[in-house]
């Protein structure tokens, strides 16, 4: 399952996602961590120090090894150059696996131990000196889009991505990605704020979302919530002595979490693996060739000289029983019809 954390900045949401990512490795769960902000903070909340962070492998700086990978031996693709963020894949493409090793899991991917249990980390990387004025933190999560569209992933496995603050996570086809997004929201005015915007972006899309109260202090602040986002409400987080702990880099071991919190930590896993239920390959399929659509007569035309939307393969869908690794061979993962582009 593909699961995102989108709010505000300050919410908690690094936080949470972290909470979550180490839930489901002490359920023996396979998992993958993604650091898709632009404040890069996910590898100290699992647990890792300044010098451990900055030795993490930004997957920015393999965007060429991860398209030339992904490509494989797709004939709609003939240059890892001509490739872009929103490239779908194809026959004769490479698909990733959360449970494979891969040539971009080996460039980009570390193992982070967390009580016993570990997890796969990988991080877009920082947004530099050298990039102010010259370039767009979105170009950095370039890599992680292009990972996701080419992921076959399953019900009892999970890629949890920690999105960039507020409604920046909508400049790319991305929060599309997911089938369950979960929206970390304090109970004040500014808290809610990026939930309207979420909610109102996101409802044409179907995207299911699921708001996690954080910073909750009493009754009034759930009462405020609710009032505020409805039965979108699905958990709230009071202050946790155990995150403390963990942000004076003092942790404890994670069965020592408070039970109020590791109990809405399994309601928010159980609430993800019901999102499983609502998959559809064939609308998931049609929204990444919509967006590739869009990127490629906005920008993406200009800038490879060449024209994108030959690199759709109109009769592919993306589905659980295509073989990560190998390329796709004709006939695996293929409907009869193609798929129509969602409306502009």
């Amino acid at each position: 399952m593909k699961i995102a954390f989108v709010g505000k900045g300050g919410s908690g949401k690094t936080t949470l996602s972290s909470l979550f990512v180490r839930h489901l490795t002490a359920a023996e769960t396979p998992v993958i961590a993604v650091d898709a902000d632009i404040n890069q903070h996910l590898a100290a909340a699992l647990g890792l120090d300044d010098e451990e962070a900055a030795a993490l492998p930004p997957m920015g700086a393999q965007l060429p090894l991860i398209k030339d990978y992904l490509r494989g031996t797709n004939p709609r693709i003939p240059s890892a150059e001509t490739m872009i963020k929103t490239t779908p894949p194809g026959e004769g493409s490479r698909l990733l696996g959360v449970r494979e090793e891969n040539p971009v899991y080996a460039a980009c991917a570390r193992s982070v131990e967390l009580d016993g249990a570990a997890a796969r980390l990988m991080v877009t990387g920082p947004f530099t000196e050298s990039d102010l004025g010259v370039a767009c933190y979105h170009s950095k999560v370039a890599a992680v889009e292009l990972c996701l569209n080419h992921l076959v992933d399953a019900r009892d496995e999970y890629v949890v991505v920690d999105m960039t603050a507020g409604s920046d996570s909508f400049a790319s086809g991305m929060f599309t990605r997911f089938d369950l997004t979960f929206l970390v929201a304090e109970p004040t005015r500014k808290g809610v704020s990026v939930y309207r915007q979420y909610k109102n972006y996101a409802q044409d899309f179907g995207i299911a979302l699921a708001v996690v109260g954080n910073k909750v202090q009493g009754e009034d602040d759930i009462a405020f919530l609710r009032d505020e986002v409805g039965d979108d409400l699905l958990v709230t987080f009071a202050h946790s002595d155990w995150v403390r702990a963990m942000e004076k880099g003092r942790p404890h071991p994670f069965d020592r979490l408070e039970p109020a919190n590791a109990t809405a930590l399994r309601t928010m896993a159980a609430a993800a693996d019901a999102s499983y239920e609502q998959r559809d390959w064939e609308r998931y399929t049609r929204q990444m060739v919509h967006f590739h659509r869009k990127n490629a007569a906005s920008w993406g035309n200009a800038k490879t000289g060449a024209d994108l939307a030959d690199q759709i393969d109109p009769a592919f869908v993306l589905g659980e029983g295509l073989v990560p690794g190998d390329g796709i061979r004709q006939g695996a993962g293929v409907s009869a019809a193609p798929c129509a582009p969602l409306p502009a």
